[in-house]
C-alpha cells in the first residue's frame, strides 16, 4: 500500500486527513499502527490511526497449526497452580498473567494492556495524561529512561535519557515487570515518590524526589534565533503536531516580518509518538519522494508514505538536533529528511527504535500492543537497534560561565564623562521592549545550550553556502 500525504498550509487547513487513509473490513478486533518507544509514566506512548485488522495474512505467515501437547501442559500447569499454590489466585489474574508472560517474551515492546492502561494510551494520546512525565523502557530487569517530556516533574527535577531507576521508594525494581513498576510510579497528583536512578559518570546511586502531576503536554514550542533562523521544538508527537507545526513557523514569520532564513528543528529527547504526525512534519519539508515505508508478515502492514509537493520552508536551510533520547517517531523525521537531503542532522546517534507496534483491542476493553513489522528510511535502512547517525556529530559537553575577574575588560562605556551612545540615551528614557527581552531570553538559551548554538552555526553556514549558489 502507498500513501501520499498532503503538506502545505491550505491543505492542511482543509483535510488534516487520516494518513493510512481507509478501514478494512473484519474483525472483532480493532487494530492502531504505534510508534512510540516505551511506555509513559501514567499512560503508554504513541498511537497511530485506526483501522480494521485484517487476519488474512501471505501463505508464508500462516500458522504452522494448533500444537496440541504444549496446550494441555499449559492447561496441566494451569489447573496446578489454581489447586496447589500456596495462596488462592483467581483465573482472571492467572489468564492475564499468562497473557502478559507470553507478549513480555517477545520483544520489550509487546506487552499486555489491561483496560485501564488501554483508556491511559488514548489519554496520552490526546496530549493530557497523569504521572510524572517521562517515557521508559526496560533493561536488564531496570527501568531505563528513554527520555523526560518537556516541562514536567520528571524533568524539572533533571532526570536524564539513559538513566536506570535500580528502587521506586524503598521497593526494588529488580523482578518486577514493566508495568508494575508504570503502577507503582502513578498516583495522586501532588503526592511524591524517590526513584534510586544509576546514571553513567557518576559514582554511586542518586535519589531523586518527584512530584506527581497531571502532564498536560504541548508538543510544539518556537522562538526566533539570530538572523531570521527559526527554532521549533517538537516533545512529541501527538495527533495535532503536524498542524501546529505549521502554526509555528506561520507565528515565526510574522514575528520575523518575512520569510524566515532557515529552520532548527528540535527533536532532542523527543520519545516518539503518533505516526500520522510523523508523516505530516516530515512531509511538510519536502516536496517529492518516499518518506517511510513498514515491512511485516502481515499484508497491511506492507506500507509506504509518500510525500506531496507544497515545502513550508520553499527549500530554506533545516537542521534537525537528535540525541540519545529521540525515539520511533523521531527517527522517521530525521531518516526521512537525511535520505532525501533535506536537512542536516546534528547531535548523537538517536536511540534506534525502528518497529512498529499494533495494538489489537479485546472484547474486554483490555489490549495487546504486538510488534508486527518494522520501518525503514527511504534509503532502505533499518534502525533498528542501530539508530539515526548524524552527520554533525554534536559531543555531551557541560558549559560553564568563564567568571570575569575583579577589575574586568576595561571599554570605552567604563571611562568616567564618557559620550553616551544613542542606545544608551535611549534605555535610560524607556523601559526594556518586549523584543529585547525576548533577544536577551534567547542569547541566554544559547549560551546554555551548547548543542543548539552549534546547530545554529551549521544553519548559518547553510545559509551562507545558498545564497553563494546563486
Amino acid at each position: 500500500m502507498t500513501f501520499h500525504c498532503q503538506n502545505n498550509k491550505s491543505k492542511y487547513a482543509k483535510n488534516q486527513k487520516n494518513v493510512l487513509g481507509e478501514t478494512v473490513a473484519t474483525s472483532k478486533f480493532t487494530k492502531t499502527l504505534l510508534v512510540g518507544s516505551g511506555v509513559v509514566l501514567g499512560a503508554l506512548i504513541a498511537v497511530g490511526t485506526n483501522v480494521m485488522a485484517n487476519k488474512q495474512v501471505d501463505s508464508e505467515a500462516q500458522s504452522p497449526g494448533i500444537p496440541l501437547e504444549d496446550l494441555q501442559a499449559f492447561a496441566e500447569v494451569y489447573e496446578r497452580i489454581s489447586t496447589d499454590y500456596v495462596d488462592v489466585i483467581d483465573d482472571k489474574s492467572l489468564i492475564e498473567g499468562a497473557i502478559s508472560g507470553m507478549l513480555s517474551s517477545l520483544d520489550p515492546h509487546s506487552a499486555y494492556l489491561p483496560p485501564v492502561d488501554a483508556k491511559e494510551m488514548e489519554e496520552h494520546t490526546r496530549g493530557e495524561f497523569g504521572g510524572l512525565g517521562m517515557e521508559v523502557g526496560m533493561e536488564d530487569g531496570f527501568v531505563k529512561v528513554v527520555s523526560p517530556i518537556d516541562d514536567t516533574p520528571a524533568q524539572r527535577a533533571g532526570i536524564m535519557a539513559g538513566d536506570l531507576i535500580v528502587k521506586l521508594g524503598n521497593e526494588p525494581v529488580k523482578g518486577k515487570s514493566l508495568s508494575e513498576a508504570v503502577d507503582i510510579m502513578r498516583g495522586k497528583p501532588g503526592t511524591q515518590l524517590e526513584l534510586t536512578i544509576v546514571r553513567k559518570g557518576e559514582d554511586k546511586p542518586l535519589k531523586i524526589e518527584l512530584t506527581r502531576a497531571i502532564i498536560k503536554v504541548r508538543s510544539v514550542r518556537q522562538r526566533m534565533l539570530p538572523e531570521g533562523i527559526g527554532y521549533v521544538r517538537i516533545s512529541q508527537f501527538q495527533m495535532r503536531t503536524g498542524p501546529d507545526l505549521i502554526k509555528a513557523i506561520d507565528t515565526l514569520e510574522e514575528e520575523n516580518k518575512g520569510e524566515l532564513s532557515g529552520l532548527v528543528l528540535d527533536l532532542r529527547n523527543n520519545p516518539g509518538g503518533v505516526l500520522n504526525a510523523a508523516i505530516q512534519v516530515s512531509d511538510a519539508f519536502l516536496n517529492d519522494g518516499l518518506i517511510v515505508y513498514t515491512e511485516g508478515r502481515i499484508r497491511n502492514s506492507q506500507m509506504r508514505f509518500e510525500a506531496e509537493e507544497g515545502d513550508v520552508m520553499d527549500g530554506k536551510p533545516v537542521v534537525i538536533i537528535v540525541n540519545e533520547g529521540s525515539a520511533s517517531a523521531s527517527e522517521i523525521v530525521s531518516g526521512a529528511l537525511q535520505d532525501q537531503k533535506r536537512a542536516i542532522v546534528v547531535g548523537r546517534d538517536t536511540f534506534g527504535k525502528g518497529s512498529v507496534q499494533t495494538l489489537l483491542q479485546l472484547n474486554n476493553n483490555a489490549a495487546i500492543k504486538l510488534t508486527t513489522a518494522r520501518y525503514f528510511t527511504p534509503n532502505g535502512r533499518s534502525i533498528q537497534a542501530e539508530g539515526i547517525k548524524p552527520d554533525v556529530e554534536i559531543e555531551r559537553v557541560k558549559v560553564e560561565k568563564v567568571e570575569e575577574s575583579a577589575i574586568g575588560n576595561i571599554k570605552e562605556k567604563d571611562l568616567a564623562g564618557h559620550l553616551e551612545s544613542e542606545q544608551e540615551a535611549t534605555e535610560e528614557k524607556s523601559e526594556e521592549s518586549a523584543e529585547n527581552k525576548a533577544m536577551k531570553e534567547t542569547q541566554e538559551l544559547l549560551d546554555k545550550d551548547f548543542e543548539l548554538n552549534e546547530a545554529l552555526r551549521v544553519a548559518k553556514t547553510m545559509i551562507l553556502a545558498q545564497k553563494m549558489q546563486k
